[in-house]
């Protein structure tokens, strides 16, 4: 599954992860922290949608 940042447009891919955040893949969006903030833009887990492939 895949979520976007609805203000930056930076996708996070649950197989991917984040390495450079420390996110393993396989990280489910619901397990990242809820502090969780884009790396881009900053904006919080509330901005961010699932994406439909």
């Amino acid at each position: 599954m895949k979520y976007i940042c609805d203000v930056c447009g930076w996708v996070y891919d649950e197989e991917k992860g984040c390495p450079e955040l420390g996110i393993a893949p396989g990280t489910k969006f619901e397990e990242l922290d809820e502090n969780f903030v884009c790396p881009l833009c900053a904006v919080g887990k509330d901005f961010f949608s699932e994406v439909s492939e």
